[in-house]
């Protein structure tokens, strides 16, 4: 059988983990055993080839290989931007009569820590106005297996494994983990796909396995009220809102889901996150529109809002695209905006441009139905996710 058609271990619960090995006719009595092994090569040790597994036996090795498949997705580009943030354009087999699909996963290193933008889903349904991701219509949700894998081939391609070298002139941590921070802010509304979403990221904050903190790890949504109380139930990771706008008219402009979870119930479900304190606050998303959501009066209309839940303000000064209609606010009115919010006692760092010369930026990825010509991308101003989950010094 291709290896594209088999079914894949990766994403796998151990629970149903130890369903596919007793269908293949482990016992009873090894499947448990079998299971921990299996989850250590995967998720501690990296391995992609059942081959790899030494203190596996030679006939289970090739049971394993004659029926499932733990191969990573074919890269399809890697780039490199000067600032050391990495962008691969990642392609995934057909699934059933499908496709094969490509999405775009990016890693930023900063000091201290190395965050990686993960996608949930090829394309997105959701509008918003002002994301060019957003023009890339929904093609289908990805798999835990896919969601995982992006995790899995950046630590591969960082040496962040055990027994892996880094690549030569790699910009990444000092110390420690290269991939210490995972946001679910790639392609897609990650609670549209919540089942496949859920699946990943309890693995990936596994202790057993890849052992990521759940406070190290941020999802990332438009505001689907129903899924938001569920995240902080089932899942438990931090929880960043793309909010973008301070009333229900301008906000069903930019971010259409507005109109069905208007402000009201999306901040209801804020304050009733669990687990909320200064150590565990809510990041609210604001991208800067110059004379649309930049004034001082709008300013004060969001420290009205958020008062008594424990957040911080990222303001995000928007990544003009060939097409948009929105211009970038000044950089100056932007400052006076995030002095006013922490003046309120708001956390508000500015983002800093990161992967502008690879187009890698909040809102800008989109694959490649309708890839940018060079120029543009050089032209472009970008900036890239950063200052998510635990390891904050605000």
């Amino acid at each position: 059988m291709p290896a594209a058609e088999k079914p894949t271990l990766i994403g796998l619960s151990k629970d149903d983990m130890a369903v596919a090995l007793r269908d293949k006719g482990i016992s009873d009595k090894q499947v448990k055993m079998r299971v921990s092994q299996l989850w250590h090569w995967l998720y501690v040790r990296g391995v992609s080839d059942f081959d790899h597994m030494s203190n596996v036996s030679k006939d289970m090795r090739e049971m394993l290989k004659q029926h499932f498949t733990i191969a990573r997705p074919e890269i399809v580009e890697e780039q490199i931007s000067n600032d050391g943030t990495r962008k691969w354009l990642l392609r995934f087999p057909p699934r059933g009569a499908g496709r094969p699909v490509e999405i775009e996963t990016v890693y930023i290193p900063e000091q201290g820590r190395g965050t990686l933008c993960v996608s949930s889903q090829v394309g997105c349904t959701l509008t918003c106005s002002f994301c060019h991701t957003g023009t890339q219509k929904l093609v289908r949700n990805l798999t835990a297996e896919e969601i995982l894998s992006q995790l899995l081939l950046a630590r591969d391609r960082l040496g962040d494994f055990p027994d892996r070298d880094t690549p030569a002139g790699a910009i990444v941590p000092n110390e420690g983990r290269k991939v210490t921070n995972v946001v679910m802010m790639g392609m897609g509304e990650p609670l549209y796909n919540f089942e496949s979403v859920k699946k990943a990221l309890l693995i990936a904050t596994d202790g057993d396995g890849l052992s990521l903190s759940k406070r190290r790890v941020t999802l990332s949504t438009s505001g689907i009220v129903p899924e938001i109380y569920r995240t902080g139930e089932e899942i438990g990771v931090m929880l960043a809102i793309s909010l973008h706008a301070v009333n229900d008219d301008l906000r069903d402009l930019l971010v259409p889901i507005n109109k069905k979870y208007p402000l009201k119930d999306l901040l209801e479900a804020c304050r009733a996150y669990p687990s909320l304190s200064n150590a565990r606050r809510i990041t609210f998303e604001y991208v800067m529109l110059r004379d649309v959501n930049d004034s001082l009066e709008d300013a004060k209309e969001l420290v009205r809002l958020l008062k008594g839940i424990p957040a911080k303000i990222n303001l995000i000064p928007f990544n003009p695209w060939p097409g948009t209609n929105y211009q970038c606010s000044e950089w100056e009115q932007i400052e006076k905006f995030a002095d006013f919010i922490n003046a309120a006692g708001y956390a508000s760092p500015i983002r800093t441009p990161r992967g502008r010369d690879i187009l890698a930026a909040c809102g800008q990825l989109k694959s490649d139905s309708e890839r940018m010509r060079k120029v543009d991308r050089m032209a472009l101003e970008a900036l890239m996710i950063a200052n998510h989950g635990e390891d904050d010094d605000d």
